[in-house]
């Protein structure tokens, strides 16, 4: 049994390698961007709405409370970054039980870079809340030597990010109830590190707010 989707070759020209992990990642983005044309090109706002609407927008409700939950903050900023790992991880294990069909997060080269994306996003959504010098400040905080602890710190919550998802591969019997499962927690420990490098800026934000307040 192979281990990795990466090891199956499907055309090779040179040094050019086409491998399943790629073909069924493209696949798993077409159905995906397709299927999210064809789900929203006619929303409506009427009282009475289709069974495909209401199916929609109680997903992106659960996915919302989820994130408004996990961060306590608005989750509108985080959805399309949270949400789209979830549905991608989330499809590409649902369509295992599909014959012939291999999910590429089956492949340690997937989970590492939806890994090394949330390790990108982290530092973004954090100087987006916050500037530069307000990210920046937290690891050094309660002292400068916590600098090369934090910086071990997010190297190891990347890591942490990709093995939840590589080793249930030796558990595939599991099959889909795992694979949903993977998604709800990748998802959900995304959303808890870019919580928490934007509560900082969070807290500042309201401890003024009540000073202002507090002024009147």
């Amino acid at each position: 049994m192979e281990l990795s989707p990466d090891s199956t070759i499907l055309w090779q020209w040179g040094p050019v390698k086409l491998n399943a992990t790629i073909l069924y990642t493209w696949i798993v983005m077409a159905i995906l961007v397709i299927g999210s044309w064809l789900s929203t090109r006619q929303l409506s706002d009427q009282t009475k709405l289709t069974r495909r609407q209401n199916l929609l927008e109680t997903l992106v409700s659960y996915m919302n409370n989820q994130i408004r939950s996990t961060s306590r903050q608005e989750p509108g900023r985080f959805l399309p970054f949270v949400g789209t790992l979830f549905l991608f991880i989330a499809f590409s294990n649902s369509l295992e039980i599909v014959p012939g069909f291999e999910p590429p997060t089956g492949s340690l080269s997937t989970t590492a870079a939806l890994a090394i994306c949330v390790f990108i996003a982290v530092p973004f959504y954090g100087i987006l809340q916050g500037g530069v010098a307000g990210y920046l400040k937290h690891y050094i905080k309660p002292s400068v030597f916590m600098l090369p602890f934090e910086i071990i710190g997010e190297f190891s919550r990347t890591l942490a990010l990709a093995a939840p998802l590589f080793f249930p591969i030796v558990m595939q019997v599991l099959g889909l109830l795992i694979g949903l499962i993977q998604a709800y927690i990748f998802a959900v420990l995304a959303m808890v590190y870019i919580a928490s490098a934007t509560s900082i800026r969070s807290r500042k934000d309201v401890t003024e707010e009540k000073g202002i307040k507090g002024d009147l």
